[in-house]
């Protein structure tokens, strides 16, 4: 649920989602005039993602002998690369350079598209899935955007989140109905949206807080277009509510809106596109499971929306209905949003995470909340990152993959079910040993 290619981060392309993900500054709203919606508020339950118990926690010869022919070295096998990488709520998959995709951890609804439902902590080939050129990871569903502007999905789709007309699970990819000139994707909590040439977004899935932007709040099997929607340049789908960066740097959001996460000063759901007042300047967005961020030209970043584990990155635990600065960050490049937790690709390729830590997921060797930025050990090289469930996870510059975090599923692709409160090296990408 994060900021993606032209989409939510959630190797990484763009999605987010959204990632993506996904995945800079104008004069942002001070925090003393942003209503406080409500103070040490937790996050609201749901089920998007249980919650995990997060674990505790690597002499010469004669001149006459002629001389040996050097024998050439044999160079390590190259790395593979990953161009993109995207986070879920309890799975992670890879973009592969050649257009085929890996996915590892929780599989119970068939997320890991390799025609079972085992689950793997390392990465699995999607079956059947080649030219794909993003992905985006959703709750327990993934997308992926083809060459020719199709895109396919599977996993669960209770909510008709796949958008092949039906509520049937799937474990390999399905065709999205009618859908053939994408140019972006993002998969949310139990939805799942794509940018479209042009500027116009269509989405399917779950919508009863009217997430799906097409003024109902009638849930859709197959894409439905949001409505008074144009000139979007990136979609991001969140745990129920979805935002789009507009040509010129403005922000529209819709659906629920109980925290505020739609930016717009009240609590209010929409199931049409409403614009942020006072944010401009926007380079990209990230919609999290109950809040939301935004990247701003300069580096700063602002956030808004639930704030119960200090996602929003403002030093307090208080709900916001309008963005608030992310405290003593600059430099970022790219930002995503998870769960309960927030983090930022900064220039130099260190990243920055905060909020709920659970289960280790902001990196900096601890489980303590942070509700201001913290740097994740030993990172960097990093050149784009995915936040989502309790887990982030980065590409590094040689396209390699580092996750860290709650990794009860695998999800961290390392081999193990180990938590990790620090980076750790996803293992078998590609097909390497």
């Amino acid at each position: 649920m994060k900021s993606m290619p032209a989409v939510r981060l959630s190797g990484v392309l763009g999605a987010c989602l959204l990632i993506a993900c996904t995945s800079t500054p104008v004069p942002t709203p001070q925090s003393t005039a942003t209503p406080a919606l409500a103070t040490n508020t937790p996050a609201p339950s749901g089920p998007l993602f249980p919650a995990p118990t997060p674990t505790p926690a690597v002499s010469p010869g004669p001149s006459i002998t002629p001389l040996a022919t050097p024998t050439a070295t044999a160079s390590p096998p190259a790395q593979p690369t990953a161009p993109a990488v995207r986070a879920g709520a309890l799975h992670t998959c890879a973009l592969l350079a050649d257009g085929r995709v890996d996915c590892w951890g929780n599989n119970d609804s068939g997320q890991l598209g390799g025609g079972s439902t085992t689950q793997s902590a390392t990465p699995v080939e999607v079956a059947g899935l080649s030219g794909a050129t993003a992905i985006s990871a959703g709750g327990y569903h993934t997308c992926a955007l083809l060459a020719d502007g199709q895109v396919s999905c599977w996993g669960k789709n209770g909510y008709g989140q796949l958008g092949d007309g039906s509520s049937d699970d799937r474990t390999t990819p399905v065709e999205v109905a009618g859908l053939s000139d994408a140019t972006a994707i993002s998969a949310g909590g139990n939805h799942t949206c794509a940018l479209l040439a042009g500027g116009a977004v269509s989405c399917w899935g779950k919508n009863d807080g009217g997430q799906l932007g097409d003024g109902s709040t009638d849930r859709r099997s197959t894409p439905v277009e949001v409505v008074g929607l144009s000139g979007a340049a990136e979609i991001s789908a969140g745990g129920d509510h979805t935002c789009a960066l507009l040509n010129g740097g403005a922000v529209s959001c819709w659906g629920y809106n109980d925290s505020g996460q739609l930016g717009d000063g009240s609590t209010n759901d929409r199931a049409t596109p409403g614009e942020l007042a006072g944010l401009s300047g926007v380079t990209a967005i990230s919609a999290g499971a109950y809040y939301t961020c935004a990247l701003l030209a300069g580096g700063r970043v602002s956030c808004w929306g639930n704030n119960g584990f200090g996602q929003l990155g403002d030093g307090s635990s208080n709900n916001r209905a309008a963005p608030v600065e992310v405290a003593g960050l600059s430099g970022a490049t790219a930002i995503s949003a998870g769960w309960m937790h927030t983090c930022a690709l900064l220039a130099d390729g260190r990243v920055s995470c905060w909020g709920n830590n659970g289960g280790g997921q902001l990196g900096d060797g601890s489980t303590k909340d942070r509700a201001t930025p913290v740097e994740v050990a030993g990172l960097s090289d990093a050149t784009a990152i995915d936040a989502d469930g309790y887990h982030t996870c980065a590409l590094l510059a040689d396209g390699r993959v580092s996750c860290w975090g709650f990794n009860g599923s695998g999800q961290l692709g390392d081999g193990s079910t180990t938590d990790r409160p620090a980076p750790v090296e996803v293992v078998g990408l590609g097909g390497e040993p």
